[in-house]
Formats: C-alpha cells, structure tokens, sequence
C-alpha cells in the first residue's frame, strides 16, 4: 500500500470546504503538517501560510521546514513575519497578530482534542451555548480527527514535524487543560472524555443554531418586541444587532434591556457608542467625544 492509500483513511473524515483556494495557517507542528497533506488530496488549489512570531530564536529555520513540506506536496509557500503588541496575554497577543495577517478563511488544523480544551476553556469563562458549541467545523477540517490522527498522517508522509516546546509550558491555561485536567477527567470518567465534550459541543451549536434563527424574527428596534421576548432570545438579538459594529460584552446586552424595559432611558454600549429609547423604539447612537455624556433624544 502506498502513502497516498494509507493517507485516505483520514482524508475521508475530514471536511475540506469545496473552494480553492484552500489556505492553510501551517506552523509546522503535527496538526498543521497534517492538515496541509491532507488538504493537498483535495484537487483544491491549496496555499500553505507560516506566521513568524518573532518568539523563538529558530523562527526562520521553522518557516524554512514549512516551506520545504509546502514544495513535497506541491502547493504555493507563503510566510509572513509579525510583531506582537505590548501587554498580558501572550497566547491571546500571538493569536491576534497571527489572525491579522492571514486571510480570512484559512483552515487550522484543529482536533477533537483541541476542541475538547477549546469547550472545557469556554466553560470556565461561564459561556452560554455559543461559546460551549466551540470551534465551527468550517475553518476547522480535522475537528472530526484526534491528535494520534495527526501524528499518523505525518508519519504515514514520513514527515518530521516541528515540536513546540511552548505546548508544555504550563502557564498557559490550554496547556494546563491538557496536560492536567483532561488526564484527570479521563481518571473519574474512567474513560475518554474527549469524545463526551466534542458530542456536548454539537449539541449545543444546534440549540444555539435554533436560536438564532428564532431571534432574527423579533424587531430589535421594536421597545415592546424584545420587552416581551424571551429572554434567551432577547439577549441573542441584541448582540446580534449590536455586533453589526463592534462585539458586545455581555453586561451591555444586560444594559440594553434594561433600556428595552423602560428602567432605564439609555445606556453606553462599547465602541464609544450608546443605545437609547425613543417613542418606543431603540436606537444606536454615537457618544458625544468630549465629555462622553448621552446625547439628547430628538
């Protein structure tokens, strides 16, 4: 059996996206290495994309073994160099300059194991359905793999890929999940909890599927409509309407019904911005800059 046949296993639990391009954030760990393998099976046009962080001394060496793996599978090398900016956070900085540069529909290469942290993550931060659904299958192919997938796939291409000794630095909370507190979960369940979580994660992007739709029918202009809806439903609209410009934090969502109930005449929203009621309906405004006061109704 060649490698390509030994390969196809793998390819068939995936879900390439049906378009070409296909860009692929390639670091040169063994998800990534994977994901750009398998991506090249697809007939697709495919671009492999490295970031340099400018964290690691062997930074060119790193985007230099991507390269030569982007030229085995025979698909465009593109590399890009960034800095990060000041401040705590270092995961959250790396991610968001990383994510700055490559477009918007690039694919990772994401894992089952890497979703199970992602929800256990999103737990902790007290989510609702959105955040306990997780990653979206779109951008994410081998969300349906496990990370023994990954390093099989490399070692079926007889490839070497690069480890990250960050990914047992355990002053990264992902890292802890991981090595700690998945382990130990594992030992009260007395099985694979991976499974478990990714399974509770497509449930709750289908409950959260449902309400959005049902949201998007109520006037979130309307004083009366988002008075009398549901509550879930309420909140989803508001920061569905409130996200057109800038990403609501939940207390605004909190804040804005408030206005929608009467118990308030208006509140600030992030973006500089405020939402005020006026002859029953709601209404975004821009804050006065100097002195950051409501503005008067008119």
């Amino acid at each position: 059996m060649g490698k390509y046949d030994a390969l196809q296993p793998f390819f068939e639990q995936c879900m390439f996206p049906g378009k070409s391009p296909l860009h692929c954030a390639v670091s040169g760990g063994a998800d990534s290495s994977a994901l750009l393998i398998l991506a090249s099976l697809t007939g697709e046009e495919v671009v492999a994309h490295h970031v340099d962080h400018g964290l690691r001394p062997n930074g060119s060496e790193e985007s230099n073994h991507v390269a030569n793996l982007a030229a085995q599978v025979g698909v465009e090398f593109r590399s890009v160099a960034v800095s990060l900016d000041d401040g705590p956070n270092l995961e959250a900085r790396a991610r968001a300059a990383r994510f700055g540069v490559l477009p918007a529909d690039v694919l990772t290469g994401h894992t089952a194991d890497d979703q199970a942290e992602t929800i256990i993550l999103h737990l902790l931060r007290g989510g609702g359905p959105d955040a306990l659904a997780g990653m979206r299958d779109e951008q994410h192919p081998l969300i349906g793999l496990r990370r023994a997938d990954t390093e099989a796939v490399c070692q079926i291409f007889e490839w070497q890929p690069i480890e990250d000794p960050s990914n047992r630095d355990l002053r990264f909370r992902r890292n802890r999940i991981r090595h700690e507190i998945l382990p130990l979960l594992n030992d009260v369940a007395e099985r694979d909890v991976v499974p478990l979580l990714v399974r509770a994660g497509r449930i709750a992007e289908k409950d959260a599927d449902l309400l959005d739709r049902l949201a998007q029918e109520i006037d979130v202009t309307d004083v009366a409509a988002v008075a009398s809806a549901p509550i879930a439903l309420a909140r989803r609209a508001i920061r569905a309407w409130l996200r057109e410009e800038h990403p609501p934090d939940l207390a605004s969502v909190e804040r804005v019904l408030q206005v929608a109930r009467g118990e308030v005449l208006g509140t600030e929203i992030t973006g500089g911005r405020s939402v005020r009621r006026t002859g029953g309906k709601l209404r975004i405004e821009t804050l006065a800059k100097e002195h950051g006061e409501l503005p008067e109704s008119g």
